[in-house]
């Protein structure tokens, strides 16, 4: 892991001495972090400030940082790992690089030795069956060939800690002797660089633990490139540099995961360890630049409604509107392209079903998160075997209909699943899915076409189209937004046509969605006012009812109630005094 700047080395050589040449540049915040962050003051000791400029310092990131032109700031992604964001002049994706204790000084000589002074604590590696309890004896490993200068050997054993025998045990020594000790620091970073390598995803493990991270993209050979939440595309320090060190890397986080590829079967969807999804092609016959693999990053908290309105994804009118669809069961697909935030906005409105349903959501990789208690949860199961047939979609979607669910939820629909999904809406069960198509009218052409065909006269029973796109805003910065929000109507025979109306739509140039449908929803009047009590005679009141509940969601924005799970008690509670 290289650094894309020429390093200071006369600031480098004056790193922790009495002559510091940088501490006193450095704002208050940063200042005090680097105090007690070794290898963060090592880092900023190597920055060319003179170029780059002194960096601010932001122990929480806020969305309003993404308005930044040109930043350059360091934030903190736990004890143990920072992030610098600056720009690249030169280039459209500014920088990020990723600070780790192992950046203190080369430790490869040293890791190379621990590596075969672990060939004595197998047995206890086996033995032990979690990742804490390994985690117990690695660092335990470290404290007993490494003791840290001036603490003798016997008492690092003994102090160590973790269960099982050995303190204090004669090792052989395989290979080159080890150095006899070592400093506080360095060993603090061999502990970090055994653990990250053997018990985490390697050099991955700082992406994978930055809370601000959505995809993570590597192509070949060189950078990986993020997608970040607030900065939007970066291009990391993290590279491969040659085929053959990204074959390895490839080979061995397949095998971590537990889906090895090969030149055989090189192609590879799975799931991470922290659940993130990740897709992996493997060698360079199948792919000119060499292996590559692609990772969507898991959300252990999901978005909320209030932070995709807060972020302008929505209006409050149009969660309203949403939130009264999902609770009266109506059939909702959400639509468009990749990275557009289908599934992000499904999850959202998820917290809308009523607190006692019952949810089946089938998926290929699992991201859809739901906090109701009496929730079903089926993946896609390849085959076993090299003539077996596997589970599909298709197959789990058919034992739903089985399990008598209040709402089914499929990740993406894209074959022959469609139409049962639609034989479910036939028979009651609400349904909603993601589905790839960017227009109503793409959707409807390919759910009616192969391989999918539902046949025209089952369309009318999706209620809610919701159209999701990533798009450049009005000041030129890129966004999600929805587009619109779309009611199916019915199907025209005697024309062969579908009618629908469009009652959000999202303006491009003031970045305002528009209510289109105001006093003018066919399922607000003729579906939703009628559940609700509401006469015929009186059916318009229920706009009423919306621009009350947008209020709401309003108030609790102001209030600061944002959380996932908090949103969804606060909407149980409501839900069961009548008021939502």
């Amino acid at each position: 892991m290289g650094l894309p700047f020429a390093e200071d080395a006369q600031a480098a050589e004056d790193c922790g001495g009495a002559q510091c040449s940088i501490r006193s540049l450095l704002p208050d915040s940063l200042q005090e972090k680097a105090d007690i962050t070794p290898h963060l003051m090592h880092y900023l000791h190597l920055v060319p400030f003179k170029d780059l400029g002194v960096p601010a310092y932001y122990d929480v990131l806020t969305r309003k940082l993404g308005d930044l032109k040109s930043p350059n700031l360091i934030y903190r992604v736990d004890d143990e790992i920072f992030v610098h964001v600056f720009p690249d002049p030169q280039d459209a994706r500014d920088y990020y690089v990723a600070i780790e204790p192992a950046m203190v000084e080369n430790l490869q000589p040293v890791l190379e030795i621990m590596e075969r002074q672990l060939l004595e604590y197998v047995e206890e590696l086996s033995a032990a069956e979690t990742d804490e309890e390994k985690t117990a004896v690695l660092i335990r490993a470290v404290d007993e060939c490494f003791p840290v200068a001036g603490q003798p050997k016997s008492s690092a054993s003994k102090n160590s800690g973790g269960k099982g025998g050995g303190f204090g045990r004669s090792r052989k020594s395989h290979g080159p002797a080890a150095p006899s000790k070592i400093t506080a620091v360095q060993q603090a970073a061999l502990k970090y660089m055994l653990v990250r390598n053997k018990l985490g995803m390697g050099a991955l493990e700082p992406v994978l633990r930055d809370p601000h991270i959505e995809d993570i993209s590597c192509s070949g050979i060189g950078s990986l490139f993020i997608e970040h939440k607030i900065f939007k595309a970066l291009k990391s320090n993290i590279a491969f540099a040659t085929h053959e060190e990204l074959d390895e890397f490839v080979l061995r986080m397949a095998e971590r995961i537990g889906k090895p590829v090969t030149y055989r079967n090189p192609i590879v969807d799975a799931t991470l360890l922290d659940g993130s999804r990740i897709n992996i092609v493997f060698g360079s016959d199948v792919s000119r630049q060499g292996s590559n693999f692609t990772i969507r990053k898991f959300t252990a908290t999901p978005l909320s409604i209030i932070d995709i309105t807060n972020s302008g994804g929505i209006d409050y009118t149009m969660a309203a509107y949403l939130s009264m669809m999902v609770a009266e069961g109506m059939n909702i697909f959400v639509s468009g392209e990749t990275a557009s935030g289908k599934t992000t906005l499904l999850n959202a409105l998820a917290a809308f079903v009523p607190a006692d349903a019952k949810i089946v959501s089938i998926e290929d990789t699992p991201e859809f998160q739901v906090p109701h208690p009496n929730w079903i949860r089926e993946v896609v199961r390849g085959s076993l075997s090299a003539d077996g047939d596997g589970v599909t979609m298709f197959n789990l979607l058919k034992a739903a209909l089985r399990q008598r669910p209040n709402l089914i939820v499929v990740g993406e629909i894209r074959g022959e699943e469609g139409a049962v999904a639609f034989q479910a809406m036939q028979t009651g069960h609400a349904v909603m899915a993601t589905f790839h198509a960017s227009t109503v009218e793409k959707l409807i052409q390919r759910l009616t076409g192969n391989p999918i065909n539902v046949p025209k006269a089952y369309v009318d029973n999706l209620n809610v189209v919701v159209i999701a796109s990533s798009v450049k805003l009005p000041d030129g910065r890129p966004g999600r937004r929805v587009i619109s929000v779309n009611e199916l109507v019915g199907y025209e025979k005697a024309t062969d046509s579908f009618a629908f109306v469009e009652v959000f739509r999202w303006n491009s140039a003031t970045d305002v969605h528009e209510f289109t449908g105001n006093m003018n929803s066919y399922l607000l009047e003729n579906h939703v006012a009628p559940k609700r009590g509401i006469p015929p005679e009186k059916k318009r009141l229920i706009y009423d009812e919306l621009r009350r509940r947008a209020g709401l969601f309003e108030q609790l924005a102001s209030q600061g109630t944002n959380d996932f799970y908090e949103l969804y008690r606060v909407f149980a509670k409501a839900q069961r005094e009548g008021l939502l």
